[in-house]
């Protein structure tokens, strides 16, 4: 029970900070927030530890929970993508983890050919062959959970563990893409194409073959979405000042 208090409490708490429901700069009390949530103490307070570590709050004794704007959240923690993709701040966070994913994942896939172990090869393969088999049904779930392998599949080949750590974010955006309707009934022919061309271009070395093929899948998607950020304001954060 007092699990799901807790995270009632970091759902409530955290949608409305990113929504723009609670602004930047308010000044929340615990004290407040229990009577209003009907929760303890103990579970505001844990509630506001995960918050702050989604860097959406900080907390000062003899003040309160101050809410903290967009340039101190952490972009990379998948409650503030889900969150973001729930808000007016969808097509803004679409387009930020989109060119984040057309910077990296064409030279992780490029690493992949050059040094990945023979076990990842062999699991791109299949992963790509059942991909196609379920993207062709149209069975969209079992088609996202092996999206979503692939995707961290290459990351972790790469041998960069960086890489590796941004699947938990590509993830997320994956699985919103889905969530809010932005995926094709069943995938396109060309990007199932694609993806079997990047397994197996990792798995036979070619290096700039993977690199290729995996910048046509990112170039598509972007094609795809970039009229949902049309007009989005960026974020501009200095990294000397979040610090």
């Amino acid at each position: 029970m007092a699990t799901s208090l807790h995270a009632h409490v970091v759902e409530h708490l955290g949608s409305r900070i990113v929504g723009g429901f609670i602004p930047r700069g308010s000044i929340v009390l615990a004290a407040d927030l229990e009577q209003k949530l009907q929760v303890s103490r103990s579970v505001i307070r844990e509630a506001v530890r995960v918050l702050a570590q989604c860097g959406l709050v900080t907390s000062t004794k003899r003040v309160g929970i101050r809410v903290l704007g967009p340039e101190k959240w952490n972009p990379y923690d998948e409650n503030v993508i889900r969150w973001r993709l729930a808000s007016d701040q969808k097509g803004a966070q679409l387009r930020s983890l989109t060119e984040l994913r057309i910077s990296v994942e064409p030279m992780a896939a490029e690493l992949a050919a050059e040094v990945a172990p023979e076990a990842m090869r062999k699991e791109l393969m299949l992963i790509s062959a059942q991909m196609n088999h379920y993207g062709r049904q149209g069975d969209l779930r079992r088609f996202l959970a092996l999206d979503i392998r692939f995707h961290a599949l290459v990351l972790a080949a790469s041998g960069n563990e960086m890489f590796a750590n941004l699947a938990t974010p590509i993830a997320a955006i994956l699985r919103g893409r889905t969530e809010l309707g932005l995926m094709p009934e069943r995938p396109h022919e060309e990007a199932l194409a694609w993806h079997q061309s990047v397994a197996d271009n990792i798995s036979n070395m070619d290096a700039q073959g993977a690199r290729r093929n995996m910048e046509s899948i990112m170039r598509r998607t972007h094609n795809e979405i970039c009229s949902l950020w049309e007009g989005a304001p960026r974020v501009f954060v200095d990294p000397i000042a979040k610090k």
